[in-house]
């Protein structure tokens, strides 16, 4: 639907590209066993950046996902193919995990890694877990990202388990993927408690008007540009975002500002 109250929109429509970047901050790469997708390698995946105007994408590649040890050596090769356009989280298994190796892969490969991500619901174990403070140490120091796979209602990451995360490590920039999908206003109260905390649009999509009580309830200056790539689709993103009733400064916060501020430091 066209926003006709949006120079955005409006732009879009007339030339099929924003006048502004795109930041995705979840991503994913390679094939997957359960699914076919008409692209995921890397050069599909700047391919498709480049025809949705996508400038910066930050992913953790399906390999590394199932199986870390082997796995993030394809995370490594995306980005050295393509180190404009693409940085990884290092994935963190939450039952087998090895914080001294992997807090070292991090810290001694900047030009690879922003960051670790950790999906409660799939490893089936709280991100809350003291288990992840050496990881959550060295993210509060070095003030890199967390990408969060969030759901709300989760015994292992809805806003209760990531509140405890942000009260103990203050200095962590949070990325809630999903934005606590389902139950999100529990989520906003998050991001006025806590600075550190971020939405991210990941499923946000699926229900018209979310955007809008997350934009309306914590403001646009916390929440960050996500699409699941490959597994959803960059122009459903962007029309949502374009559709909403929401100003195009907060369209523009959400396309690329925000995510401008956190890669300042962490994209080297």
């Amino acid at each position: 639907m066209l926003n006709k109250n949006s120079e955005l929109a409006r732009t879009f429509w007339e030339t099929g590209k924003l006048p502004c970047p795109i930041y995705d901050f979840h991503a994913h790469m390679d094939e997957h066993p359960e699914i076919y997708f008409p692209f995921s390698s890397a050069a599909e995946m700047v391919e498709s950046m480049d025809k949705n105007g996508v400038e910066k994408l930050l992913f953790c590649g399906h390999f590394a996902l199932d199986d870390p040890l082997h796995g993030e050596p394809y995370n490594v090769s995306a980005v050295r193919q393509f180190p404009d356009r693409l940085r990884a989280y290092h994935i963190v298994h939450s039952r087998c995990l090895d914080p001294e190796r992997e807090i070292a892969e991090v810290d001694g490969h900047p030009e690879i890694y922003v960051g670790f991500k950790i999906l409660g619901d799939y490893n089936r174990f709280p991100v809350d877990d003291p288990v992840h403070d050496p990881y959550y140490d060295y993210l509060n120091r070095t003030k890199k990202l967390l990408l969060l796979h969030t759901w709300g209602g989760s015994a292992f990451d809805d806003a209760k388990n990531v509140a405890h995360i942000a009260e103990r490590f203050p200095d962590i920039r949070i990325i809630c993927g999903h934005s606590f999908f389902g139950r999100q206003k529990e989520g906003i109260a998050l991001t006025k408690q806590f600075p550190n905390v971020y939405y991210e649009l990941t499923a946000i999509p699926i229900v018209r008007g979310y955007l809008e009580d997350i934009v309306n309830c914590a403001g646009s200056e916390r929440v960050l540009f996500g699409t699941d790539l490959p597994w959803f689709s960059t122009m459903h993103g962007v029309g949502m975002v374009l559709g909403a009733e929401i100003t195009d400064d907060d369209r523009s916060n959400i396309f690329y500002r925000n995510g401008e501020k956190l890669l300042e430091k962490v994209w080297k």
